[in-house]
């Protein structure tokens, strides 16, 4: 222990991401990762940067970046807010929107994040705890300065009802930050709640459909208030110049990116099917991974077992997910690797 260090800090065990092992020949199927390159444009960016630039600092309002943004999304540039990964967005949100003695709320199991971001700033949390097969109920009475909803979840993959969002965006008291990582795998979004409800905030990220998570390049979408105020207590030049650049011509490839959600899409309804038909529960998904509860086995065991084969999923131990796996989807060629994989292990062969 050192008396220099904040004691919320010193009690603090941390995130923890998943791993990113440099194995030659591993299938690597448990960071949501794209399985596919970004949108030429960006090819085409890096190719064309001049090094030369970098002397300068940077656009710290991201102006470029977030009109194309506000252009996508058809709002206005004060209903952007550009971070450095949608990371940045939700540690901000927390710094800004939650008062000393506030709290924050979140679904249990959800983003792991949720909590440590809760246990820096050192406010309460008041995690609301999923049903067994994951759907979600909130008690009578909950509030929060701040809640932290995923749509779709994670590590489940669900996504909730768009009525049942809406209902409890109007009634809830606090600020609700809509977390779409996975969004452009789903069936809707929440934009229109953010550009019409004064407490509603969306998070949005490239790491995930726009295959860009080692960019990290996130970005909020909500009324101009709740903007202004990130704006107020962000770092100096959170973007860099060649983030905003990769980012304005990754945004601009709409195109792109449906063709390449499209093509996840297909694969995952595949690999659902597969894996039920060898008997495994496969949650329904609306993301780009599958939440699997293994046949015949431990979720433990199968972890294990594919890892020796060289496939890395990932396990979440505990009570409420430690049954199931997560497995995200990647090529084609990946995903028929690990059916083989899993009919062998759950046959015990």
């Amino acid at each position: 222990m050192s008396h220099f260090i904040r004691q919320a800090v010193e009690k603090m065990s941390g995130y923890t991401p998943g791993e990113q092992p440099q194995v030659p020949g591993l299938i690597k199927l448990n960071t949501n990762e794209n399985p596919y390159p970004p949108s030429p444009r960006v090819a085409g960016v890096l190719k064309n940067f001049t090094a030369e630039s970098l002397r300068l600092y940077p656009d710290p309002l991201a102006v470029k970046l977030r009109e194309a943004m506000a252009r996508k999304h058809g709002c206005k540039l004060e209903n952007v807010f550009a971070g450095n990964g949608s990371d940045e967005v939700l540690a901000l949100c927390t710094r800004a929107l939650v008062e000393p003695g506030g709290s924050i709320g979140f679904f249990e199991p959800s983003y792991s994040l949720y909590s440590v971001l809760a246990e820096i700033q050192d406010v309460m949390q008041k995690p609301v705890r999923l049903n067994a097969d994951f759907s979600w109920r909130m008690d009578a009475g909950y509030s929060a300065s701040l809640f932290f909803l995923a749509n779709p979840n994670a590590p489940t993959g669900i996504q909730y009802p768009r009525e049942t969002i809406r209902t409890f965006c109007q009634k809830f008291t606090g600020v609700v930050l809509l977390d779409e990582a996975y969004v452009d795998f789903a069936d809707y979004d929440g934009t229109d709640l953010a550009l019409e409800l004064p407490n509603v905030l969306v998070a949005r990220t490239l790491s995930k459909s726009s295959s860009l998570a080692g960019l990290r390049l996130g970005y909020a979408l909500g009324p101009e208030p709740l903007i202004a105020a990130l704006y107020k207590i962000k770092d100096s030049y959170n973007l860099d110049r060649l983030t905003q650049e990769l980012g304005c011509a990754a945004i601009e490839d709409g195109d792109h990116l449906r063709r390449n959600a499209d093509k996840i899409k297909v694969t995952r309804a595949y690999v659902a099917a597969a894996l039920t038909q060898i008997g495994c529960k496969v949650f329904p998904s609306a993301t780009n991974f599958l939440w699997v509860e293994p046949a015949r086995r431990s979720a433990a065991d199968v972890f294990s077992e594919l890892r020796q084969r060289k496939i890395l999923v990932r396990y979440f131990p505990g009570p409420l997910t430690g049954h199931c796996l997560r497995i995200t989807i990647g090529t084609d060629a990946e995903m028929e690797k690990l059916l083989v994989a899993m009919r062998k292990i759950l046959a015990g062969t």
